[in-house]
């Protein structure tokens, strides 16, 4: 019997934030498992949290889902990522540009705080205008450490991890490998 109560007040409770967050983000990410129907997930609190910021204050207001005023987005309809990574844009400080070119962020991948994605660089004739971009790829089950920043056309393959503090110059698509250092190399090769 108490199962049922609380199975009632929680479609409650969810069901109007669930229509609330339709209308204001797309619905496609308000799917997986941070935004559960069956318990107040957390989805459903970041929504509840970033949705003043977002469509009122303005701040990444062109984003079609959560993301708190700390993290910038330049144009989110050039990111793909796996809706169950979403926490992905939340770790404090990261700068996500997908300006002129995708950035695609691979199932599994986990970013640490105030790491860059950059597609696309200042032209160096003309710094008040941006050179063409070019895409970055990010495996699956990755790891980039902090202060990371990955410049634009650059590819890590399969569980690569990017040591803490390093700029990726240079692609590494074969994967299951440690790199690190400014720029970037190959420490070793993982089992």
């Amino acid at each position: 019997m108490i199962m049922k109560i609380k199975r009632i007040l929680v479609y409650i409770v969810i069901t109007p934030i669930y229509w609330f967050s339709s209308l204001i983000y797309d619905k496609k990410y308000l799917t997986g498992k941070f935004f559960l129907r069956d318990h107040f997930s957390i989805g459903w609190k970041w929504v509840l949290k970033y949705w003043y910021y977002q469509k009122i204050k303005g701040i990444n207001r062109h984003v079609p889902f959560p993301v708190p005023p700390w993290v910038q987005l330049g144009d989110a309809k050039n990111i793909i990522f796996d809706v169950n990574d979403m926490p992905n844009f939340h770790s404090v400080g990261c700068y996500f540009q997908a300006l002129g070119a995708k950035l695609i962020i691979g199932s599994g991948t986990i970013i640490a705080p105030n790491c860059g994605f950059i597609t696309a660089n200042h032209d160096l004739n003309d710094f008040s205008k941006s050179a063409p971009g070019k895409d970055i790829t990010i495996g699956r089950k990755c790891w980039i450490g902090m202060n990371c920043m990955i410049l634009p056309g650059i590819t890590l393959g399969d569980n690569t991890i990017v040591g803490a503090g390093s700029v990726v110059t240079k692609s590494f698509p074969e994967g299951n490998c440690i790199i690190a250092g400014n720029p970037a190399k190959k420490i070793r090769d993982l089992d």
